[in-house]
């Protein structure tokens, strides 16, 4: 059975719903995208959003992704920074209920939090703190984390540090581990391009983009920028919201259809759609497999608030999944 490591800022997100754009435009937080926010305006939003009521859960994209994978029973291992206070023992609390050996590091700093603000139309803005999740560094990683995992998983979001990103695939490409990258945002991408290109030629061998951050990275729209995706690397799959994906290797390419959900929020859906994904890669299935059971983990989370799906609908997902393993 394949192992999969990962490795992303550990940060909790605090959901909130909001009735309209207004805040959005209070906080200059453009719709869809993810800002990084200092502790003052990290603090100032959270007194502003106390009102309308909060959910507060484990979050950070590679942690979601991972997650999802443990659901679905293989093993893993997640490496991150927390703050020793009520929000990191949280993050360290989810990670073991989920069955996931985390290697969770300390700092002083107070833990990362993401704050998601869900408008009407289901989309999801983030404004993030990234709190101890920043201090991470090239330094904290070693070789013996990365013995005896088959795959490393790394969200685009740490690109806010160019040599952790480049210190970990260096590890992960000397394990020969299959390196896969989510390009997290559109901005994450249109502010860090050339460095993203040449870990993306160089390291990568699965990338997850929606289709914003492909139009971003490509200057193409989702077909052609599939196609230039996957010059660089081995697998390249374009997620493109309720219409499904595009995945594409070699010289073939594979249509995936969404399985109809009403969308409430956004939030994890692209984390999700890599959890099931890479878990049908690591079992060696077809790429329209892969694809087939990322989309329909994918829509499953975006039918309620939050990253955090309940045991009876992970119940459902292994159901659906079952059929692909006979």
């Amino acid at each position: 059975m394949k192992r999969i490591l990962g490795i992303g800022n550990a940060l909790v997100d605090v959901l909130v719903n909001l009735p309209d754009d207004s805040l959005l435009n209070e906080f200059n937080l453009p719709k869809g995208s993810m800002q990084h926010v200092d502790e003052a305006t990290a603090n100032n939003l959270w007194n502003k959003i106390q009102a309308l009521g909060t959910q507060v859960v484990a979050g950070g994209s590679a942690a979601n992704t991972i997650t999802g994978i443990a659901q679905l029973g293989l093993d893993c291992k997640f490496i991150g920074k927390t703050g020793d206070d009520d929000l990191g023992h949280r993050f360290a609390h989810d990670q073991i209920v989920n069955g996931i050996q985390s290697l969770l590091l300390k700092s002083r700093t107070a833990t990362g939090r993401c704050t998601v603000s869900i408008t009407p139309d289901a989309e999801r803005t983030m404004a993030t703190y990234l709190g101890a999740a920043i201090e991470l560094a090239p330094e904290d990683l070693n070789e013996q984390m990365f013995d005896g995992y088959d795959y490393f998983h790394i969200e685009g979001y740490l690109v806010q540090n160019h040599a952790l990103v480049r210190r970990s695939v260096e590890l992960a490409k000397a394990k020969q581990q299959i390196i896969s990258l989510d390009l997290a945002s559109y901005n994450v991408v249109e502010q860090n391009l050339e460095f993203l290109r040449d870990i993306l030629h160089n390291y990568v061998d699965i990338v997850f983009a929606n289709e914003a951050e492909a139009e971003v990275f490509t200057g193409k729209q989702p077909q052609e920028a599939l196609h230039e995706l996957a010059k660089s690397c081995t697998v390249a799959a374009v997620k493109l919201g309720r219409h499904g994906s595009l995945v594409k290797s070699g010289d073939k390419s594979y249509t995936i259809a969404p399985y109809p959900t009403k969308a409430i929020d956004a939030t994890g859906a692209g984390d999700l759609y890599a959890s099931g994904f890479l878990y049908a890669h690591a079992l060696g299935m077809p790429l329209d497999k892969c694809g087939d059971i990322g989309s329909y983990v994918s829509d499953k989370v975006v039918g309620i608030i939050g990253p955090k799906l309940t045991e009876a609908i992970w119940k459902d997902i292994r159901q659906f999944v079952l059929k692909f393993n006979k």
